[in-house]
């Protein structure tokens, strides 16, 4: 018998990149595939249940830890991903970066695997597999969209004519769509000098060079963006979505085991599709003053809520960040709830029926695996781009706001979206049947998206024919085929191939 092909996965440090990373990996173990996951001891704890969990089911995954240098960065033992330092820190996630590329040089010299998927800052790690002779993929958690519109921006920069503080809608140019979007909005690294605007260039070139670049999408969601992508932004695409999917983890009554009765029970005492579920991740957060005018325009709506609040990014008393009397008025016909929810059990709840969302893209694909339309709020980086293909390509949500937003938050503090404008949006959101034909077709839409989801995972599906040719494509890899007498190569990037092992 044949040994199985053995993939080594080694995500980037911050759950949103995490998390669907190992879902991928499962993906991959689920169909034979030998698989262990890199992550740092922290991170590892993120993930240890779904590890567990597909293993006992009879697959080959592991988890492989390696030390995250945290005293070298300047963070706490056990602070090791964005989600766990204060925003003015998060450039010291960032050097770990960099600091760990002879690490990963290391894990990739004593596995040996059949081929590595790393994650997009990881861009080094593109030459050193190649000196190995393994085929490296680069790991998007984004779709195609996301992408192709970055690239294109970063590529023509049209905002670079424009004075300061000149917000006049521009044609993002050379897409397959006529989209708008304003300089306020751009995501950060275009916007302001960044670790990835350092770095922009250097992934972008890993990222062609490479053998392949995985996304979480299915070619059926997007496919002019992935025919745009293919070739353009990287030698091959595989188009794998929705990552969650894979392991199952869009069951409602598997939600209620780890609910401890907060959520899930309140809803099932809700009438169907009647909710506005409010959720916003974890990783940025609100000021005061917006927490207030979300609260009372969630109030003033009329609408059932379920508003998840994170607590802890709220410093102080966190019952100053909340009207007074504000959940004693609401009792039982909102509910807020402090800290984790189990946000893929809420959203495909029958009495769900409408998803209020900074359009993250974990978040935006368990919308759409749910069914449900968005209230799109985004808040940072490529959110704000997301919108334009919830709202203008697959129309399957509204705007929560027209006014002024940004994307960097010393500017967001500023604009703040007030209770009239969220009362009006979300006060929509009636049961279906409602004479609002605009929201009943944007209903609709949403709707069709659930079966979709799920078919692509499926065999014959989509994403599951894709995983089937990037499998066949890697047992059938060769070094001489792919590099001919290239592979030993020499960039700038390879210096950390001859220090000493980590």
């Amino acid at each position: 018998m044949a040994e199985p092909l053995r993939v080594l996965f080694i995500p980037f440090f911050v759950p949103s990149h995490i998390n669907p990373m190992t879902d991928l990996a499962c993906a991959f173990a689920s169909r034979g595939v030998d698989v262990t996951v890199a992550v740092t001891p922290a991170n590892g704890a993120l993930i240890r249940r779904t590890v567990e969990q597909a293993a006992s089911a009879g697959h080959r995954i592991r988890i492989l830890h390696y030390p995250f240098p945290a005293a070298e960065v300047g963070l706490a033992e056990g602070i090791e991903n964005l989600a766990t330092v204060h925003p003015s820190e998060e450039g010291k996630i960032y050097k770990a970066v960099d600091l760990v590329q002879g690490t990963h040089e290391r894990l990739l010299r004593e596995q040996l695997p059949d081929a590595v998927v790393a994650d997009i800052p990881f861009h080094n790690l593109t030459y050193a597999a190649k000196k190995l002779g393994i085929p490296r993929l680069t790991f998007y958690p984004v779709g195609a969209f996301s992408v192709v519109v970055m690239g294109r921006l970063e590529e023509h920069k049209p905002h670079a004519g424009l004075a300061k503080g000149d917000n006049t809608p521009f044609l993002v140019p050379d897409i397959p769509d006529n989209l708008e979007i304003v300089q306020s909005e751009l995501p950060n690294f275009l916007r302001i000098h960044d670790h990835h605007a350092e770095n922009s260039d250097q992934i972008r070139k890993s990222s062609r060079e490479c053998f392949g670049v995985i996304l979480n999408s299915f070619y059926d969601l997007e496919p002019a963006y992935c025919d745009e992508l293919v070739g353009r932004d990287a030698r091959r695409g595989f188009f794998l979505g929705p990552y969650p999917l894979w392991s199952e983890k869009d069951d409602v009554e598997k939600a209620k085991v780890e609910d401890d009765g907060k959520c899930l029970a309140w809803l099932d005492t809700q009438e169907s599709r009647s909710v506005v579920f409010v959720g916003f991740g974890s990783f940025k957060c609100f000021s005061k003053e917006q927490h207030w005018e979300m609260a009372r325009g969630l109030e003033a709506s009329g609408r059932p809520f379920l508003w998840a609040l994170k607590e802890k990014n709220l410093p102080g008393d966190t019952a100053a960040w909340l009207p007074e009397g504000f959940e004693d008025r609401i009792r039982g016909k909102g509910l807020v709830v402090r800290g984790w929810v189990p946000q893929v059990g809420i959203l495909n709840h029958p009495a769900t029926g409408a998803f209020v969302t900074h359009l993250g893209w974990s978040s935006l694909m368990e919308g759409l695996i749910a069914g449900v339309p968005m209230i799109t709020w985004p808040l940072a980086y490529d959110q704000f781009l997301s919108e334009r293909l919830v709202l203008n390509v697959l129309r399957v949500g509204v705007r929560m706001w027209d006014g002024y937003r940004s994307s960097l938050p010393e500017e967001a503090a500023d604009a703040v979206v007030n209770a009239e404008a969220i009362s009006r949006v979300v006060s929509r959101f009636l049961p279906p049947g409602s004479a609002d034909e605009e929201l009943e077709a944007v209903r609709k839409r949403a709707a069709e998206y659930r079966p979709r989801t799920r078919t692509a995972v499926k065999e014959g599906g989509a994403a599951y024919n894709d995983l089937t040719r990037l499998i066949d494509s890697l047992k059938a890899f060769s070094p001489e085929a792919e590099w001919g007498d290239s592979a030993a190569i020499s960039t700038p990037y390879l210096g950390f191939l001859t220090a000493s092992p980590a």
